[in-house]
């Protein structure tokens, strides 16, 4: 156990004991019955945005001793790094629709059972079925070097004999549209945005429309074909795939991303003023839709099991890799999470719900699933959370909320600062699986882990299990796990997302 690890099991211990002592019991089974709930009153503050302040820790209250039993056993007790381990050694990539997905929802449903969560289910979602294919690459003038190229998720494939085509390079999707058309037509668009390294991972953002629309983008302009410069942070040889979209009228063009060294090379040969060429050979291909599921499994509340706090990930992933920070990880933190909350011997007010969404890769069908299955009881759902940036650890929490709850969001994220969190009043951006429900006005929080090394791997094939560090991991665990608890266990409600901020 590291120091800094010993140092919270301290002071945990210490406030556990100087609460009242409790002692734990057995766990308690699920009630059988609750009587119905209260009505959620309406809000009174004006549905203006949240503006963003420093990071500040929250306002102290008076701790809640199931908390600190949540946070010691994060600590001590957390089996979330064996749970990513499972993932990756016997399933490993599980892109929508693949056999890996089908293997991953059957080990969903088994884990979620034997941690002992309850209602243990799949709920059905057609997904697409994209399959990689062969690929390949070459610079062939005016020096020949062989690329590190990976399609990018959706692509269609090239002609049988593959692309070859002179390069014009751009920056951004900006000087694309402005762009002479006789300059772009019948050659190949590379698009050389540098990605920043950043703690709160705020540098894929501003790249990833690139990822997503350039070739629609080019296509407009008579490309043939697209490369893109990896989204990532690392100087390895190993492309960095990632969903791109096609437009309904607009041509449908290979596009296929580069290794970071490679892009510099292009990017040199072009600022020497020399035609450069190259090819690629792309075997994508889109299959019809297929079946996989969304997995969820809870903890039941005990006063007002019908309304419900969501903690969820997503577990498919991208197919270069095994899948360990995205989402293994996430999978893992949110399925401990409802773990360690079974095993206090309390239960909540209202039911924590592990929801792992499919899909979230290319195309978020999971998410849209739910949301449409759900909509009787989205109005019920207390709060929802994602984990799903790898395991680095979590050092702010942001709630997307009415500012009648501000206090109630105050209260929560005061319960983590003991690990390491400080509050930040700004509003939270909710993972890509929560869109549809921040549509819905229901409240989101955000746990932001430290990302600084996120993307040096993120969707290559270097996401594998090394990359994860239990003490970190677990530290999410136990973050996760208090937020949980703490909006299940309140006596108020969160009060609906004022339309306003209801737009990701």
């Amino acid at each position: 156990m590291s120091a800094q690890s010993a140092l919270l099991l301290a002071t945990l211990s210490l406030a556990a004991c100087s609460a009242a002592e409790i002692p734990t019991p057995e766990r308690v089974p699920a009630p059988a019955a609750a009587p119905a709930p209260a009505a959620a009153a309406p809000s009174a503050s004006a549905a203006a945005p949240a503006t963003a302040s420093a990071a500040a820790p929250a306002p102290a209250v008076p701790r809640d001793p199931n908390v600190d039993k949540l946070q010691i056993a994060a600590q001590v007790d957390s089996r979330a790094y064996d749970m990513v381990r499972s993932l990756v050694d016997e399933v490993g990539p599980r892109l929508a629709g693949s056999l890996g997905d089908k293997a991953a929802v059957a080990w969903a449903l088994r884990t979620m059972k034997e941690k002992g969560l309850e209602n243990v289910r799949a709920e059905k979602v057609m997904v697409p079925h994209w399959e990689r294919g062969p690929e390949s690459g070459r610079i062939l003038a005016p020096h020949g070097h062989t690329l590190a190229i990976t399609a990018l998720g959706g692509s269609v494939g090239t002609p049988g004999k593959g692309l070859e085509g002179e390069i014009v390079m751009v920056e951004s999707l900006d000087a694309m549209a402005a762009m002479d058309e006789a300059k772009v037509k019948g050659k190949i668009v590379f698009f050389s945005a540098a990605m920043t390294r950043t703690k709160d991972g705020s540098g894929y953002g501003k790249v990833a429309g690139i990822r997503h629309r350039g070739a629609v983008a080019a296509a407009k302009k008579g490309a043939i074909g697209v490369l893109l410069r990896s989204l990532g942070t690392d100087h390895d040889r190993l492309p960095h795939t990632g969903a791109m979209a096609y437009e309904k009228d607009v041509p449908k063009i290979p596009a296929a991303a580069i290794s970071v060294p490679d892009a510099e090379l292009l990017e040199r040969l072009v600022g020497q003023g020399k035609p450069v060429r190259v090819s690629f050979s792309l075997g994508a291909k889109l299959l019809p839709d297929a079946e996989s599921a969304n997995v969820i499994g809870e903890v039941k509340g005990r006063e007002k099991p019908d309304e419900i706090v969501l903690i969820g990930a997503h577990l498919d992933a991208w197919d270069l890799g095994r899948g360990a920070i995205d989402d293994g990880a996430g999978c893992a933190a949110v399925v401990e999470a409802a773990r360690l909350v079974l095993g206090l011997g309390a239960r909540p007010r209202r039911t924590i719900r592990v929801v792992l969404f499919a899909n979230e890769e290319n195309g978020l069908r999971g998410a849209f699933a739910y949301a449409k299955d759900h909509a009787a009881e989205l109005d019920k759902h207390q709060l929802a959370l994602e984990i799903d940036l790898g395991a680095g650890r979590a050092h702010t929490t942001r709630f997307l909320i009415d500012e009648a709850s501000r206090p109630l969001a105050e209260r929560i994220a005061s319960l983590v600062t003991p690990l390491g969190l400080q509050y930040d009043k700004g509003p939270a951006h909710g993972g890509a699986d929560l869109i549809p429900l921040r549509a819905a006005a229901v409240p989101l929080v955000d746990l932001h882990q430290d990302a600084t090394n996120y993307f040096d791997v993120h969707h290559t094939a270097n996401d594998t299990l090394d990359k994860v560090t239990k003490e970190d991991l677990d530290q999410v665990v136990g973050a996760v796990a208090t937020v949980a608890w703490a909006a299940a266990d309140a006596p108020e409600t969160f009060a609906r997302v004022p339309e306003a901020l209801r737009k990701r």
